[in-house]
């Protein structure tokens, strides 16, 4: 099975695409921010230390998140791909995380750009709304993932709610940062021969079968 890691601005679907690839082949969906909330939740003085650093509104250093990838990495079976969410977002992430695996003997065979201009991937960001008992969400602009009824859950049929960080301005401040720390990721995943670009302005559908395109 072959592995796979997101470059995605907000609101570009990677949760979506990321979800069907578990769902229909199987992968293992690792995400850095369940890592470091687990280990918040195990009590242990790295966690502590994690958890100190996230209620100041701080970013939890590289090292720390690496240590925890290591781990999962070591003890997860390879014999099924996973998906690296949310790691690297930096190029000296990167970097760190090519070290890794070189010394895990483990490799990413595909690094996933899900391609969105910055006015699309605003108009989805507002668009979201979630469901605040199931965690399930939704997109109230989008077709496909609207909710049967407006603003109810079709699980839980509880009144969706949308993130508070979903407003314009914040929205443009996140797509900048991803625009200043994340494209030149781009470029160093195309040196590696791995990087492949997705139109992910299209339906869910249609950009998982650009993603299938790929990975088959």
């Amino acid at each position: 099975m072959k592995n796979i890691i997101f470059i995605a601005p907000p609101a570009a679907g990677k949760g979506t695409q990321s979800d069907l690839l578990v769902s229909q082949y199987g992968f293992v969906h690792i995400s850095t921010g369940d890592l470091l909330r687990a280990e918040v939740a195990k009590g242990t003085e790295l966690g502590n230390r994690i958890k100190d650093t996230m209620a100041q509104g701080g970013l939890v250093d590289d090292d720390t998140v690496t240590t925890l990838l290591k781990s999962y990495l070591k003890n997860m079976d390879h014999e099924r791909g996973f998906i690296l969410d949310g790691y690297p977002r930096t190029l000296e992430q990167a970097e760190k995380l090519t070290d890794l695996l070189a010394e895990l003997n483990v490799k990413i065979d595909y690094v996933l750009f899900l391609a969105l201009d910055i006015e699309t991937s605003m108009h989805r960001a507002l668009g979201r709304i979630t469901c605040p008992n199931c965690g399930r969400g939704y997109n109230k602009y989008e077709e496909g993932l609207k909710p049967f009824e407006d603003n109810i859950c079709d699980d839980c049929h509880c009144e969706l709610m949308a993130r508070n960080d979903d407003t314009e301005e914040k929205f443009r401040t996140r797509f900048l940062a991803y625009e200043e720390k994340t494209k030149p990721l781009l470029d160093y995943y195309a040196n590696l021969g791995i990087l492949y670009h997705i139109d992910s302005s299209k339906t869910p559908e249609e950009t998982f079968k650009q993603i299938e395109s790929v990975i088959k």
